[in-house]
């Protein structure tokens, strides 16, 4: 059958495979991008984990739920360090961007492979192409769905969570398939004789050198440099994103990187009050909180938390799309409003928000995110009141905590027992 193929060749499949003339690639410049990706890859992979984890997949509350065995182990996750899910996240959408430039090089230095005939010559040739196929339109789903989210661009019409996690699950497969074939050659194209710049190298087995090579145009180094600059000008557009003062002016490329304005309140929202349906009189006088525990019920009003003991902490509040930032929070801390309906030391926390609609009008917190001192029903925010953007008359802020789950515009807090499933 292969030898069928090969004496069957459509037209023009000679003319596309010489087409690919530039002699610099080659084993060693693929070899080079791909050690490159099997460095920094793996990062993506866990910190995408550990984000999920963040989301407390223990309180139902995480995206997709139910995965079935398809999940790393689950544990609480942990408020020390405060800027924790700042770093996962943050680690996840910047190397996500600047690796960009890097796996398109890697997919330029092996693009005539997609112009052979026969595809295959053997069914072992096939197993291999099928994860090849697995692995590129993997890491380019991922990138394409993970790009247009930070952007609050939702053109592809499902949902995003589902779709990344099991699409994260997919290319790590054939990753992971990928290295176990791949791995020997790429040693033994990195241990093979110093190259010149432009000098092309021997006829590999896989194919990547041309049949026919034409003059250079760009030297290894100079692709290597242009790789590499172009990952560097993106984490220059993107890294202010999750860094406040000077830097977060350079986040040119992010919706959510830049300062609104020098005011307190000036800092990102995902979500505006006017997005949300929350009308001013909902938040006027009459508002009040509710707080249950066990059998007890408490209403209180703005000025009956404020006369409460009050807590200031500078907290960070980092979001799914990767930009952070951290303020001075003052507020009434969440174990206070546990002791004031008698709830235990093991209760967990249900917040809801006077929005109506929307996946993220509630929230579930842990225990340790309940008993953490710094962890607060916000009232203030860098010592004036917060605005309606950012959860008046009052908000969650805890430490290292989804921004998500820091809901906003709080009705309601119900301290009680976490259930057994």
């Amino acid at each position: 059958m292969w030898r069928a193929l090969d004496r069957h060749r459509p037209p023009g499949a000679d003319a596309a495979t010489n087409a690919w003339r530039s002699p610099v690639r080659g084993p060693w410049l693929t070899s080079v991008f791909g050690v490159v990706l099997l460095a920094t890859l793996p990062l993506v992979i866990i910190t995408g984990l550990l984000d999920w984890i963040a989301y407390g997949p223990r309180l139902g509350q995480a995206f997709p739920s139910d995965v079935g065995w398809l999940h790393p182990p689950i544990f609480d996750w942990p408020t020390r360090p405060a800027w924790l899910f700042r770093l996962t996240q943050g680690l996840h959408v910047t190397l996500g961007i600047v690796l960009v430039p890097v796996v398109v090089a890697k997919l330029w230095s092996v693009v005539p492979k997609l112009f052979d005939w026969p595809p295959a010559r053997s069914v072992a040739q096939v197993l291999e192409r099928l994860s090849l196929l697995l692995l590129v339109g993997g890491i380019l789903f991922e990138m394409a769905t993970g790009l247009l989210n930070i952007q609050y661009a939702y053109l592809f019409g499902f949902d995003f969570y589902i779709a990344h996690w099991y699409g994260a699950w997919i290319f790590t497969a054939a990753l992971v398939t990928h290295v176990a074939i791949k791995l020997p050659r790429t040693i033994s194209a990195l241990r093979g004789p110093r190259l010149t710049h432009t000098t092309p190298e021997p006829a590999d087995p896989d194919g990547l050198v041309a049949r026919r090579p034409g003059p250079a145009t760009m030297s290894r180094r100079g692709v290597l440099a242009l790789t590499g600059g172009g990952a560097l000008l993106l984490a220059a557009l993107t890294i202010g994103q999750s860094l406040d003062g000077v830097l977060r002016r350079t986040a040119l490329l992010l919706p959510r990187g830049r300062q609104h304005d020098d005011g307190p309140n000036g800092f990102p929202i995902n979500r505006t009050a006017t997005a949300a349906g929350i009308q001013p009189a909902d938040t006027g006088t009459q508002w009040r909180l509710t707080v249950r525990g066990g059998s007890r019920t408490v209403e209180v009003d703005r000025a009956g938390l404020l006369a409460m003991p009050q807590h200031t902490a500078d907290l960070p509040i980092a979001c799914v799309e990767g930009w952070s930032t951290t303020q001075t929070w003052t507020g009434v801390r969440l174990r206070d409003l546990a002791a004031l309906v008698g709830a235990p030391d093991s209760a967990v926390a249900r917040v809801e928000s006077l929005e109506q609609a929307g996946l993220f009008r509630q929230a579930r917190l842990q225990v340790n995110q309940v008993l953490h001192p710094d962890s607060l029903l916000a009232l203030r925010v860098n010592g004036v009141d917060l605005s309606a953007d950012h959860g008046y008359p009052a908000r969650i802020i805890v430490p290292a905590l989804p921004g998500v789950h820091c809901t906003k515009w709080v009705r309601d807090i119900t301290f009680e027992k976490q259930s057994d499933d």
